[in-house]
């Protein structure tokens, strides 16, 4: 995976076999992946390298993340939970999404329409950074399989690298495997999602 934020635009996140190739989604939106980014800097963020994507930070909180499908580009919001979101552009990033957190673009030139209203929902989720204000921890917690405790306690590779996926990418390993009734299949699955873990995706990633 990428370290530094000019080779995700140069060459992708580096997550897959596309990395660095014609194929690479980041090459098909790489116009408007950098609209996005003149954005986010436009307002004054600082821009990063987590989990091979460019981040935006203020006053030391996530406020933003690019990131580049085979069928779309997006900018997702961390603590979406606080953003009003007038403009009602707001989408969630699956069924198991709690709260709309992104927009989510089909057309390199489709940027320019809503870089006022981008720009208004990132000055408004720094606003909250600077206060410190955070969304309420209200989220039902997931049971832990046990299959999963057995294979983190018994992988240290697989256990630092579970640790290390963002809080979303876990949860949707915790819905995955709690959705199969058997200990067996829930053994299978893990075995079949280790090298995915290990590559910082989540389980409905490619």
């Amino acid at each position: 995976m990428i370290t530094d934020v000019e080779d995700f635009f140069a060459q992708g996140c580096g997550r897959c076999e596309r990395f660095s190739t014609p194929d690479c989604s980041v090459r098909k939106w790489n116009d408007g992946l950098k609209r996005l980014r003149a954005i986010c800097t436009a307002a004054g963020l600082i821009e990063t390298v987590k989990w091979a994507h460019p981040c935006y930070l203020h006053a030391e909180r996530n406020i933003a993340l690019i990131s580049a499908f085979r069928g779309d580009y997006r900018i997702i919001f961390f603590n979406a939970a606080l953003m009003r979101d007038p403009d009602n552009v707001l989408e969630k990033q699956g069924p198991n999404t709690r709260h709309a957190d992104m927009i989510r673009f089909a057309d390199n030139a489709a940027v320019d329409s809503l870089a006022s209203t981008i720009h208004a929902y990132l000055k408004e989720a720094m606003a909250y950074a600077e206060k410190g204000i955070k969304p309420p921890r209200n989220e039902a917690a997931i049971e832990w399989p046990e299959e999963l405790a057995d294979a983190l306690d018994s992988d240290p590779e697989l256990a630092e690298a579970f640790h290390n996926l963002t809080p979303g990418r876990q949860k949707s390993y915790l819905i995955n495997l709690n959705s199969a009734k058997k200990p067996e299949t829930r053994i299978l699955r893990l075995a079949k999602y280790r090298n995915h873990i290990l590559a910082g995706k989540g389980a409905l990633e490619r």
